[in-house]
């Protein structure tokens, strides 16, 4: 017998009672998901937990349409991480895990702060799986849910993040394909970071003739090139960037259907809304500018993130000068000296025009006889 940290007395190697229960994984040999997928899981070693003699998984953090996410410990350098483990039904392809992989070790060589750091990249049989940084906090789209439409300074702080770590991306010749709001990760100190970069245009890349059949990224942002079966491009990540803007500042997505069908054929037809329509508090300027980066044709938008992040700082510095403007008016009136009354002139007289005397009288009559009264 012992004494556990409770003071009771606990058999030997058995955990107090009042110490949490560390998560586990089922030791079938099968990740559960939080919600199901079709009949695609991700394959777990029978009975472990470990990858590579090194990752050690903890709690399954997410799921979705080509991975599933874990709470990791890597043992070797004594770090909590993220770990996403691709789904076997893409492992099974060798040209895309080929892609995949070096989609990931480009994505490793970028830092910034609004990326997501990808630490290592590997597999462990049959499992392939990439390492990331693990980011406490919550994703964009959790945000939206909770608030609706979130606050204007916010928003757009977020839009600039955003631009800024895609608009790198570009830079570095990487386009994510998938742009959402569950891929935007905002941490505790209001910093944003993009995830998953990599598996969708690994994906887009190698297995084209699947992309109908299989819900590969989120029909609610691609954008209508994509929906066509088109190769994504800077320009398709700016329109899911003016997707998830609309959703920020509207709080609602702009198209709606009930399929995926539905959604491509609205990316590609329907009307494109604007967003000041239903946020009328929304300034012009920047209700615009979400309307043009949602344009159907690639063309018509910015073709950059970068181009589109200048044009959103623009705005945040104007909306910031006119907010000082403002601010100072009312207190330049109150300190502004209160100057004498002028008095308003007198009115000026005219004198009198002096009498003009009438011309003498003439000293002749015009018969030529005097005129005795001159």
């Amino acid at each position: 017998m012992s004494v556990c940290q409770c003071r009771s007395p606990t058999a030997v190697n058995r955990r107090c009672h009042r110490q949490p229960e560390r998560p586990q994984l089922p030791a079938t040999g099968t990740a559960t998901r939080a919600k199901p997928h079709s009949a695609q899981e991700v394959t777990i070693m029978p009975g472990e937990t470990l990858l590579n003699q090194r990752y050690e998984l903890v709690a399954q953090q997410g799921s979705g349409g080509m991975s599933v996410i874990y709470r990791a410990l890597d043992r070797s350098l004594g770090r909590i991480v993220a770990i996403k483990i691709l789904r076997p039904n893409l492992t099974k392809d060798p040209a895309f895990l080929d892609k995949f992989q070096q989609e990931a070790r480009s994505i490793a060589k970028m830092a910034h702060p609004n990326i997501v750091t990808v630490h290592d990249v590997g597999s462990d049989g049959a499992t392939y799986y990439i390492v990331m940084e693990m980011i406490s906090g919550s994703d964009l789209k959790k945000l939206i849910k909770q608030r609706g439409a979130l606050p204007f300074d916010r928003a757009l702080d977020y839009a600039i993040q955003l631009c800024a770590g895609l608009g790198f991306a570009h830079r570095s010749k990487l386009v994510h394909a998938d742009v959402k709001p569950q891929n935007i990760l905002i941490n505790r100190d209001g910093v944003l970071k993009v995830t998953d970069f990599g598996i969708a245009q690994a994906y887009t890349d190698t297995m084209p003739q699947t992309r109908s059949k299989v819900v590969w990224g989120s029909p609610h942002y691609f954008a209508p090139e994509q929906a066509r079966g088109e190769k994504p491009s800077p320009a398709s990540d700016v329109y899911s960037i003016g997707i998830v803007l609309f959703e920020m500042f509207a709080g609602r997505l702009p198209y709606t259907g009930a399929s995926q069908r539905e959604l491509a054929l609205a990316h590609l037809k329907a009307e494109v809304p604007r967003a000041s329509d239903i946020n009328p508090d929304l300034p012009d300027e920047l209700s615009r500018v979400i309307y043009k980066v949602m344009s159907k044709r690639p063309n018509d938008r910015y073709q950059h993130a970068d181009q589109l992040g200048q044009i959103l700082n623009q705005i945040r510095e104007r909306n910031r000068a006119d907010h000082l403007l403002r601010a100072a008016a009312p207190q330049s009136e109150a300190i502004r000296p209160r100057q004498p009354a002028i008095p308003a002139p007198s009115p000026t007289l005219t004198p009198p025009a002096p009498a003009i005397p009438s011309p003498p009288a003439p000293f002749f009559h015009t018969d030529g006889s005097i005129n005795v009264e001159a």
